[in-house]
């Protein structure tokens, strides 16, 4: 049976303004020897499935620095200082990336972003019958294009690897889960 580690001590390394960085020295329970790891501190992510009154996603096509390329993906981001509610933070991703606006916005699932080294969870949140209605609302470190993607169109565009980001696959499925009546919320 897997047992915790017993955390000895956490040391700070560094605030890098979407994650802080600290170091825990902690306990091998099986061995009962110390080892350090390196933890991300980061707070939560929302990826948004937006689905209009048509069975068309609302997503977004951006460029992503890390791998260099440009990606679709559902609208999504941080929960910011003061926010605490998931569904708060999608209504308002939504409304700035794609300027649309929906109803009946639910959480759908969260998982937890990568447990090795991530403290945080994911996320996924469903609003439906989605219509444009605001003006984006950049940040000014992004540069969006929205696009309408037929629903039944999602899972193909993951097989063919046109959708490539881990969570935006991860919130496909969960939509896929409750379209499917797997997923009750």
């Amino acid at each position: 049976m897997i047992k915790p580690w017993t955390l000895l001590r956490s040391a700070f390394i560094g605030d890098f303004r979407i994650f802080k960085l600290r170091s825990d020295f902690k306990i091998n329970p099986r061995t009962g020897r110390e080892h350090d790891f390196f933890i991300l501190d980061a707070v939560n992510w929302v990826n948004v499935i937006a689905r209009t009154p048509d069975h068309q996603l609302v997503m977004v096509e951006q460029y992503r620095h890390g791998s260099n390329s440009v990606e679709l993906e559902v609208p999504g981001g941080v929960m910011d200082p003061g926010e605490t509610d998931p569904v708060v933070t999608a209504i308002r991703e939504l409304r700035e990336e794609t300027g649309y606006t929906g109803e009946n916005a639910r959480i759908l699932g969260r998982v937890l972003a990568n447990p090795a080294i991530l403290n945080n969870y994911c996320y996924t949140v469903l609003i439906e019958n989605c219509r444009p209605v605001h003006d984006l609302e950049l940040d000014p470190g992004e540069d969006l294009i929205t696009h309408l993607i037929p629903e039944a169109a999602a899972p193909q565009m993951v097989a063919e690897e046109k959708i490539r980001h881990s969570l935006v696959v991860v919130a496909l499925s969960h939509f896929d889960q409750w379209l499917r009546g797997i997923k009750r919320i």
